[in-house]
């Protein structure tokens, strides 16, 4: 019973080939933490897919980027004719 309430919600699947090396380190990784080997891979891939995507939404500039960034933001230098063109383009077709 305790069982089936904690993999309430669980409904997707996902499958992965791995060689016998793989399975091997990843079935002691498990009986070391004393979790299944499917409690492992999930929680492994999961902070693993935080960790990627949080490193890809974060902009990491240097000192001078940053003085840059803000000049920019403070100072933004006149639309040239491109953006302009553009910016007509885009109120045509979204209003």
């Amino acid at each position: 019973m305790a069982r089936a309430a904690y993999a309430e919600g669980r409904s997707e699947r996902l499958d992965a080939r791995v060689t016998p090396e793989e399975k091997r380190v990843i079935e002691t990784a498990a009986s070391i933490r004393g979790i299944s080997v499917t409690d492992l891979l999930r929680t492994s891939v999961r902070d693993a897919a935080v960790r990627i995507i949080r490193e890809n939404e974060v902009l990491a500039l240097t000192a001078r980027e940053s003085k840059i960034f803000v000049e920019l933001l403070m100072n933004p230098p006149k639309p040239n004719r491109k953006a302009l063109a553009a910016a007509r383009r885009f109120k045509q077709e979204v209003g």
